[in-house]
Protein backbone atom coordinates (compact mmCIF):
# COMPACT_ATOMS: atom_id res chain seq x y z
CA UNK A 1 0.00 0.00 0.00
CA UNK A 2 1.37 3.40 -0.99
CA UNK A 3 1.82 6.14 1.57
CA UNK A 4 -0.82 8.90 1.48
CA UNK A 5 0.54 12.40 2.00
CA UNK A 6 -1.97 14.46 4.00
CA UNK A 7 -2.00 18.18 4.79
CA UNK A 8 -4.25 19.14 7.70
CA UNK A 9 -4.88 22.89 7.56
CA UNK A 10 -6.17 24.20 10.88
CA UNK A 11 -4.58 21.33 12.79
CA UNK A 12 -4.87 23.12 16.14
CA UNK A 13 -8.68 23.11 16.24
CA UNK A 14 -11.18 20.45 17.29
CA UNK A 15 -11.36 18.48 14.05
CA UNK A 16 -7.73 19.11 13.15
CA UNK A 17 -6.65 17.73 16.53
CA UNK A 18 -8.85 14.65 16.11
CA UNK A 19 -7.42 13.99 12.64
CA UNK A 20 -3.86 14.45 13.86
CA UNK A 21 -4.45 12.02 16.71
CA UNK A 22 -6.02 9.52 14.29
CA UNK A 23 -3.24 9.65 11.67
CA UNK A 24 -0.08 10.26 13.70
CA UNK A 25 2.00 7.14 14.19
CA UNK A 26 0.27 5.40 11.27
CA UNK A 27 2.90 4.48 8.70
CA UNK A 28 0.28 4.57 5.91
CA UNK A 29 0.31 8.36 6.15
CA UNK A 30 2.88 11.09 5.79
CA UNK A 31 1.38 13.95 7.76
CA UNK A 32 2.03 17.67 7.41
CA UNK A 33 0.11 20.18 9.50
CA UNK A 34 -0.40 23.91 9.68
CA UNK A 35 -2.34 26.36 11.76
CA UNK A 36 -1.79 30.13 11.94
CA UNK A 37 1.83 29.57 10.89
CA UNK A 38 0.48 29.11 7.35
CA UNK A 39 -2.44 31.56 6.97
CA UNK A 40 -4.55 30.00 4.23
CA UNK A 41 -6.09 33.40 3.42
CA UNK A 42 -2.66 34.35 2.05
CA UNK A 43 -2.61 32.82 -1.44
CA UNK A 44 1.16 32.93 -1.70
CA UNK A 45 1.75 31.25 1.67
CA UNK A 46 -0.87 28.57 1.06
CA UNK A 47 0.44 27.88 -2.44
CA UNK A 48 4.06 27.73 -1.29
CA UNK A 49 3.22 25.23 1.47
CA UNK A 50 1.29 23.03 -0.98
CA UNK A 51 4.11 23.09 -3.53
CA UNK A 52 6.73 22.31 -0.90
CA UNK A 53 4.88 19.33 0.63
CA UNK A 54 2.87 18.13 -2.39
CA UNK A 55 0.11 16.35 -0.42
CA UNK A 56 -2.24 13.82 -2.01
CA UNK A 57 -5.08 15.08 0.21
CA UNK A 58 -5.69 18.53 1.72
CA UNK A 59 -8.18 18.67 4.61
CA UNK A 60 -9.32 22.22 5.30
CA UNK A 61 -10.28 22.40 8.97
CA UNK A 62 -9.21 26.05 9.22
CA UNK A 63 -11.82 28.70 9.74
CA UNK A 64 -13.21 31.55 11.78
CA UNK A 65 -15.97 29.70 13.65
CA UNK A 66 -16.82 32.18 16.42
CA UNK A 67 -20.25 33.37 15.29
CA UNK A 68 -20.05 36.67 17.18
CA UNK A 69 -16.61 37.42 15.79
CA UNK A 70 -17.94 36.75 12.28
CA UNK A 71 -20.83 39.19 12.81
CA UNK A 72 -18.49 41.85 14.19
CA UNK A 73 -15.76 41.33 11.56
CA UNK A 74 -17.48 40.18 8.35
CA UNK A 75 -14.46 40.88 6.13
CA UNK A 76 -12.29 38.73 8.38
CA UNK A 77 -14.90 35.96 8.17
CA UNK A 78 -14.90 36.06 4.37
CA UNK A 79 -11.13 36.33 4.21
CA UNK A 80 -10.58 33.14 6.23
CA UNK A 81 -13.69 31.08 5.44
CA UNK A 82 -14.07 31.96 1.76
CA UNK A 83 -10.76 33.25 0.42
CA UNK A 84 -8.87 30.65 2.45
CA UNK A 85 -10.97 27.90 0.87
CA UNK A 86 -10.38 29.44 -2.55
CA UNK A 87 -6.63 29.43 -2.06
CA UNK A 88 -6.57 25.79 -1.03
CA UNK A 89 -8.79 24.86 -3.98
CA UNK A 90 -6.41 26.57 -6.42
CA UNK A 91 -3.42 24.86 -4.79
CA UNK A 92 -5.16 21.48 -4.80
CA UNK A 93 -5.97 21.75 -8.50
CA UNK A 94 -2.40 22.73 -9.37
CA UNK A 95 -0.82 19.76 -7.55
CA UNK A 96 -3.70 17.35 -8.35
CA UNK A 97 -4.64 16.83 -4.69
CA UNK A 98 -8.04 15.87 -3.34
CA UNK A 99 -9.50 18.71 -1.24
CA UNK A 100 -11.80 17.91 1.66
CA UNK A 101 -13.50 21.15 2.65
CA UNK A 102 -15.19 21.23 6.07
CA UNK A 103 -18.43 23.20 6.20
CA UNK A 104 -21.36 23.66 8.53
CA UNK A 105 -25.11 23.29 9.11
CA UNK A 106 -25.18 27.09 9.46
CA UNK A 107 -25.47 27.35 5.66
CA UNK A 108 -29.22 26.77 6.25
CA UNK A 109 -31.60 29.40 7.62
CA UNK A 110 -33.24 27.02 10.11
CA UNK A 111 -36.77 28.24 9.46
CA UNK A 112 -38.37 24.84 8.75
CA UNK A 113 -38.80 21.87 11.10
CA UNK A 114 -37.42 19.31 8.67
CA UNK A 115 -34.07 17.58 8.37
CA UNK A 116 -32.00 19.04 5.54
CA UNK A 117 -30.27 16.86 2.95
CA UNK A 118 -27.55 17.61 0.42
CA UNK A 119 -30.15 18.42 -2.25
CA UNK A 120 -31.88 21.15 -0.23
CA UNK A 121 -30.98 24.72 -1.12
CA UNK A 122 -28.76 26.58 1.32
CA UNK A 123 -29.97 29.96 2.64
CA UNK A 124 -27.47 31.20 5.24
CA UNK A 125 -28.56 34.08 7.46
CA UNK A 126 -25.55 34.48 9.79
CA UNK A 127 -22.23 35.92 8.70
CA UNK A 128 -20.56 32.65 9.70
CA UNK A 129 -22.96 30.67 7.50
CA UNK A 130 -22.65 33.11 4.60
CA UNK A 131 -18.85 33.05 4.64
CA UNK A 132 -18.70 29.25 4.87
CA UNK A 133 -21.19 28.90 2.02
CA UNK A 134 -19.10 31.30 -0.05
CA UNK A 135 -16.15 29.00 0.61
CA UNK A 136 -18.19 26.01 -0.58
CA UNK A 137 -19.06 27.76 -3.85
CA UNK A 138 -15.46 28.73 -4.54
CA UNK A 139 -14.27 25.17 -3.93
CA UNK A 140 -16.89 23.83 -6.35
CA UNK A 141 -15.84 26.32 -9.01
CA UNK A 142 -12.08 25.94 -8.71
CA UNK A 143 -11.27 22.25 -8.36
CA UNK A 144 -13.01 19.08 -9.52
CA UNK A 145 -11.35 16.75 -7.01
CA UNK A 146 -13.21 18.01 -3.94
CA UNK A 147 -15.53 16.79 -1.22
CA UNK A 148 -17.47 19.32 0.85
CA UNK A 149 -18.41 17.88 4.24
CA UNK A 150 -21.09 19.66 6.24
CA UNK A 151 -21.41 18.75 9.89
CA UNK A 152 -23.16 20.18 12.93
CA UNK A 153 -22.47 21.18 16.53
CA UNK A 154 -18.91 19.89 16.43
CA UNK A 155 -17.14 19.28 19.72
CA UNK A 156 -13.83 17.76 20.75
CA UNK A 157 -10.40 18.36 22.20
CA UNK A 158 -8.55 21.29 20.65
CA UNK A 159 -10.40 24.45 21.60
CA UNK A 160 -12.94 25.68 24.16
CA UNK A 161 -16.35 24.50 23.02
CA UNK A 162 -19.99 24.02 24.04
CA UNK A 163 -19.20 20.97 26.18
CA UNK A 164 -16.57 22.91 28.14
CA UNK A 165 -18.92 25.86 28.54
CA UNK A 166 -21.76 23.72 29.91
CA UNK A 167 -19.49 22.08 32.49
CA UNK A 168 -17.91 25.39 33.50
CA UNK A 169 -21.29 27.12 33.90
CA UNK A 170 -22.63 24.21 35.93
CA UNK A 171 -19.69 24.35 38.33
CA UNK A 172 -19.66 28.14 38.59
CA UNK A 173 -23.37 28.99 38.62
CA UNK A 174 -25.02 25.75 39.75
CA UNK A 175 -27.26 25.90 36.68
CA UNK A 176 -27.14 26.07 32.89
CA UNK A 177 -29.43 28.33 30.84
CA UNK A 178 -29.97 27.32 27.22
CA UNK A 179 -32.63 27.47 24.49
CA UNK A 180 -34.98 24.51 24.03
CA UNK A 181 -35.90 25.48 20.47
CA UNK A 182 -32.49 25.26 18.78
CA UNK A 183 -32.30 21.79 17.19
CA UNK A 184 -29.54 19.87 15.42
CA UNK A 185 -27.20 16.95 16.14
CA UNK A 186 -24.07 17.14 18.32
CA UNK A 187 -21.17 15.62 16.38
CA UNK A 188 -17.95 14.31 17.86
CA UNK A 189 -14.79 15.43 16.07
CA UNK A 190 -13.49 11.88 16.46
CA UNK A 191 -16.57 10.44 14.75
CA UNK A 192 -16.25 12.95 11.92
CA UNK A 193 -12.53 12.16 11.58
CA UNK A 194 -13.45 8.52 10.97
CA UNK A 195 -15.63 9.50 8.02
CA UNK A 196 -12.97 11.80 6.63
CA UNK A 197 -10.41 9.00 6.69
CA UNK A 198 -12.89 6.85 4.78
CA UNK A 199 -13.36 9.62 2.19
CA UNK A 200 -9.63 9.92 1.62
CA UNK A 201 -9.50 6.41 0.15
CA UNK A 202 -12.53 6.62 -2.14
CA UNK A 203 -13.30 8.09 -5.53
CA UNK A 204 -16.24 9.94 -4.01
CA UNK A 205 -16.58 13.65 -4.76
CA UNK A 206 -19.20 16.34 -4.22
CA UNK A 207 -21.23 17.19 -1.13
CA UNK A 208 -21.83 15.06 1.97
CA UNK A 209 -23.65 15.72 5.21
CA UNK A 210 -21.95 13.94 8.10
CA UNK A 211 -23.49 14.54 11.51
CA UNK A 212 -24.05 12.02 14.25
CA UNK A 213 -27.42 10.25 14.12
CA UNK A 214 -30.34 11.59 16.12
CA UNK A 215 -31.27 15.08 17.20
CA UNK A 216 -31.72 17.21 20.30
CA UNK A 217 -31.97 20.77 21.51
CA UNK A 218 -29.06 22.65 23.05
CA UNK A 219 -30.72 22.15 26.44
CA UNK A 220 -31.12 18.39 25.90
CA UNK A 221 -27.49 18.15 24.86
CA UNK A 222 -26.45 19.94 28.04
CA UNK A 223 -28.51 17.55 30.19
CA UNK A 224 -26.74 14.58 28.61
CA UNK A 225 -23.33 16.21 29.17
CA UNK A 226 -24.16 16.72 32.83
CA UNK A 227 -25.57 13.20 33.23
CA UNK A 228 -22.41 11.62 31.83
CA UNK A 229 -20.36 13.64 34.32
CA UNK A 230 -22.44 12.71 37.37
CA UNK A 231 -23.99 16.18 37.58
CA UNK A 232 -27.66 15.24 37.11
CA UNK A 233 -28.56 17.48 40.03
CA UNK A 234 -27.60 20.62 38.08
CA UNK A 235 -30.72 22.13 36.47
CA UNK A 236 -30.82 23.11 32.81
CA UNK A 237 -33.19 26.05 32.56
CA UNK A 238 -34.90 27.05 29.32
CA UNK A 239 -33.76 30.43 28.08
CA UNK A 240 -36.45 32.99 27.38
CA UNK A 241 -35.03 33.45 23.89
CA UNK A 242 -32.35 32.04 21.65
CA UNK A 243 -29.21 34.11 22.18
CA UNK A 244 -26.81 31.77 20.41
CA UNK A 245 -26.83 33.69 17.08
CA UNK A 246 -27.39 30.34 15.39
CA UNK A 247 -30.19 29.20 13.07
CA UNK A 248 -33.06 27.55 14.97
CA UNK A 249 -33.45 24.15 13.21
CA UNK A 250 -30.50 22.81 11.22
CA UNK A 251 -30.75 19.06 11.63
CA UNK A 252 -28.74 17.51 8.78
CA UNK A 253 -30.02 14.47 6.91
CA UNK A 254 -27.01 12.32 5.88
CA UNK A 255 -28.81 11.24 2.71
CA UNK A 256 -25.69 10.81 0.58
CA UNK A 257 -24.16 8.49 3.18
CA UNK A 258 -27.29 6.32 3.07
CA UNK A 259 -27.75 6.13 -0.68
CA UNK A 260 -24.08 5.48 -1.41
CA UNK A 261 -23.68 3.09 1.53
CA UNK A 262 -20.34 4.75 2.14
CA UNK A 263 -20.32 5.22 5.93
CA UNK A 264 -22.47 5.11 9.06
CA UNK A 265 -22.12 7.90 11.61
CA UNK A 266 -22.74 6.87 15.24
CA UNK A 267 -25.65 7.97 17.40
CA UNK A 268 -24.92 11.31 19.08
CA UNK A 269 -25.38 9.94 22.61
CA UNK A 270 -23.01 7.04 21.93
CA UNK A 271 -20.40 9.39 20.45
CA UNK A 272 -20.70 11.75 23.44
CA UNK A 273 -20.20 8.90 25.91
CA UNK A 274 -17.17 7.71 23.90
CA UNK A 275 -15.74 11.23 24.01
CA UNK A 276 -15.87 11.42 27.80
CA UNK A 277 -14.46 7.90 28.10
CA UNK A 278 -11.57 8.97 25.89
CA UNK A 279 -10.94 12.09 27.98
CA UNK A 280 -10.99 10.13 31.20
CA UNK A 281 -8.61 7.61 29.66
CA UNK A 282 -6.13 10.38 28.87
CA UNK A 283 -6.28 10.26 25.08
CA UNK A 284 -5.62 13.41 23.00
CA UNK A 285 -3.53 15.01 25.71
Amino acid sequence: MSITRVWIAGAGGRLGSALYHRFSGNTDYKLVTSDRDVPIEDAREAGRFADLNHPDVIINCAGLTDVRACEEKPEEAYKINAIGARNLAVAARRIDAKLIQISTDDVFDGDDDAALCEFDDAHPTTMYGKSKYAGEKLVRELTDKHVIVRSSWLYGVGSYDFVDRVLDNAKKDGKVVLPEDEISSPTSADALAGFIECLMHTREFGLYHASCDGSCSRAEWAREILRLNGMDNIPVISAAENTELRPRFTLLDNMMLRITGLYQMPDWKTALADYFSMKKGGAHK
